[in-house]
């Protein structure tokens, strides 16, 4: 290690406004942690009853406003030290209103700040009414958006492959706050919550380390050059926060078995929580040392290639058949998404299996089916040139959209759920599976779930997509892209969960009306291709245009033929799931008469009239009421 680098590095950041901006960045990240902490208390972690808040709940219902106000002006201390940092002037410039506007609203580092802002607020105005576990489930998910907004502009943006840099950075900072969070979490309830908490937390600490060490690594690979990066500061930061975490993750393993075997219900509990906190705080606060420093920028022609800087992805040659199906660069965030539910979903099918239940091996290889064309359509050879020109970007939507969400419905996942997620502690207590249950029976669920709110999600997205400049603007940044992404799969789960799903449904929708449904959305498809197919103008706002790829050739022809690919894809899979509709129809009908028929056995074994004969006689006796009131 090079100590005059290290010494100057270290000089550079204790210096100046650097070092405000290290001490700022890291107090909001504890308080974001402590925040997430707190909320995990009452969501999961503090006895309720019916999702109700107990006294415990209330207390630290206390704790989470002043957390949340902490993270608030924390969070506006940062924007005013960037705005000083980018201008090169003294802090006290910063204050302007005008400028701080334009940075908020035209900057994207600015746009990240403003939804972490509004995030601390929401749960500044969320907290007085808050009564139930539900909400702080909210409140947790709201927090968890402000926490990863600003990391879509971090340093990561500037790797390699900063896509799989950012995702794999987003699974690290949200899983390392929720163990950290959990930690103190623990260390502020009183002991006799703190003795029913620890087996809840620990199933989170042990899903949190394996995420944590794995997107570290993967992390650190993606943002260093190992070879030549020793001798950098940046990379005497991840060496010690690297060290840390596995100082953690020795202590936390040893911690809950020596809890749970010699000191439960003792206070060497707490002190053995604090030891392991304060050594959190050391990791969290180098995490967010890590957050300011520029990694070191590898030489060459990626560093100044401006189609990397806008896409992520270094520029790539022709599209050949080979390229198409065997080509890969993993999307971190996406690919993460899908291997998260990979996991739960496997970890479901063995809880059954423990249990002696079978899970259907079809509905097993749907989800596979389902993970591996998501996968495609994100990361391999579609999602990778659909970055590049429209037409792919077209094809790339309509896999993510209309074939991959088929194979999860398929899949039954919300019934694999409901099997297997944890009860309530007590029969007063919802749990997690109780908490399901209640969002199935929602009022939002049953709005969304209807077959003409699910059609116009389905494809009324479409015009509001591409027919306004929204797609131009989430083109612009890794943060649309993840929304366009999950917006394709999630509004194309709900349609198919309601036309052909297995899952439970609030809706007991008739097939028939399933069939003229789909018909509907077969319709509004095609007119949607043949009005792109008619536009004269880009939809893109600029982005493919910037790209100055030679292989395109004509934009607004490759645009055309997105909309033709879009028009022909989109059928089929709205066919497949009318014939799969057919067949549950036929289905249903057999499965009506069967039990028509026992029910008539059961009648005859039994000397009873069945269904038939007692409707006959019904109309029989009515027949004969009218016949005397006439005479």
């Amino acid at each position: 290690m090079h100590l005059a680098v290290i010494n100057s590095h270290f000089h550079n950041y204790t210096s100046g406004l650097q070092l405000y901006v290290v001490i700022v960045k890291d107090l909001q990240l504890l308080a974001s942690v402590v925040l997430i902490g707190l909320l995990l208390d009452i969501a999961f972690f503090i006895r309720e009853s019916k999702s109700k808040l107990g006294s415990e709940a209330l207390r630290i219902r206390n704790l989470v406003s002043i957390a949340a106000a902490v993270w608030f002006m924390t969070t506006l201390g940062m924007i005013f030290l960037e705005v000083a940092n980018i201008l090169n002037q003294p802090l006290v410039n910063a204050f302007d209103p005008v400028v701080i506007k334009s940075f908020i609203t035209q900057t994207s580092l600015g746009k990240t700040y403003a939804i972490t802002l509004i995030a601390s607020l929401v749960i500044l105005a969320i907290l007085p009414i808050m009564k139930k576990t539900t909400g702080a489930i909210f409140a947790l998910l709201i927090t968890l958006i402000g926490l990863i907004s600003p990391i879509f502009e971090s340093h990561s943006a500037a790797a390699a492959n900063h896509s799989l840099a950012i995702g794999s950075l987003l699974f690290h900072v949200v899983f390392i706050s929720l163990w950290v969070g959990g930690v103190l979490g623990l260390m502020v309830i009183n002991p006799a919550e703190r003795e029913l908490a620890i087996p809840r937390f620990s199933s989170l600490a042990l899903w949190s380390v394996v995420v944590v060490a794995i997107s570290g690594a993967v992390n650190a690979a993606t943002r260093l050059n190992f070879a030549a990066a020793w001798g950098t500061f940046y990379a005497l930061l991840v060496i010690l926060k690297v060290l840390l975490t596995a100082i953690l993750i020795l202590i936390g393993s040893k911690h809950r078995s020596y809890i749970a075997n010699k000191l439960t219900g003792t206070k060497a509990v707490f002190y053995l929580l604090t030891g392991e906190f304060l050594i959190m705080v050391m990791t969290l606060a180098i995490g967010g040392w890590l957050s300011t420093t520029q990694p070191p920028v590898p030489k060459g022609p990626e560093k100044v290639s401006a189609i990397l800087s806008i896409t992520g992805i270094a520029p790539q040659g022709n599209p050949t058949l080979s390229r198409l199906f065997w080509a890969y660069i993993p999307d971190g965030a996406f690919l993460g998404i899908l291997i998260l539910a990979t996991a739960l979903y496997i970890k479901g099918v063995r809880v059954l299996a423990k249990r002696g239940d079978k899970w259907p091996v079809g509905r097993t290889v749907a989800f596979a089916f389902g993970v591996g064309m998501a996968d495609y359509a994100t990361s391999g050879g579609i999602g990778i040139y659909a970055h590049f020109a429209f037409s792919y970007h077209m094809v790339g939507h309509m896999i993510l959209g209309m074939v991959a969400p088929i194979g999860f419905v398929l899949s039954s996942p919300i019934t694999l759920a409901l099997r297997t997620l944890p009860q309530g502690r007590n029969s007063e207590e919802r749990g997690i599976r109780g908490n399901l249950i209640a969002l199935l029976n929602s009022k939002y669920v049953k709005v969304i779930s209807n077959p003409v709110i699910a059609l116009s999600i389905f494809d009324g997205s479409l015009f509001v997509l591409y027919m306004t400049p929204l797609f131009g603007h989430l083109m612009q940044s890794h943060a649309g892209h993840l929304f366009m992404n999950l917006h394709f799969l999630l509004a194309g789960a709900l349609f198919f969960h309601v036309i052909i799903g297995t899952d439970p449904n609030p809706w007991q929708v008739p097939h028939l009306v399933r069939i003229i449904v789909l018909f509907a959305a077969m319709s509004i498809h095609a007119f949607f291709s043949i009005a792109l197919l008619s536009t004269s103008t880009l939809v893109d706002g600029g982005y493919y245009s910037s790209l100055h790829i030679s292989w395109v050739g004509d934009l607004l022809a490759d645009q055309h033929k997105g909309a033709s690919f879009g028009w022909a894809m989109g059928e089929i899979p709205i066919l497949m799931a009318l014939v799969a509709t057919f067949i549950q129809w036929t289905r249903a009908d057999k499965k009506e008469t069967n039990r028509i028929d026992r029910a008539a056995d059961r009648a005859a074994a039994m000397g009873e009239d069945d269904e038939l004969a007692k409707y006959n006689k019904m109309l029989a006796s009515l027949q004969r009421l009218d016949e005397s009131e006439k005479n």
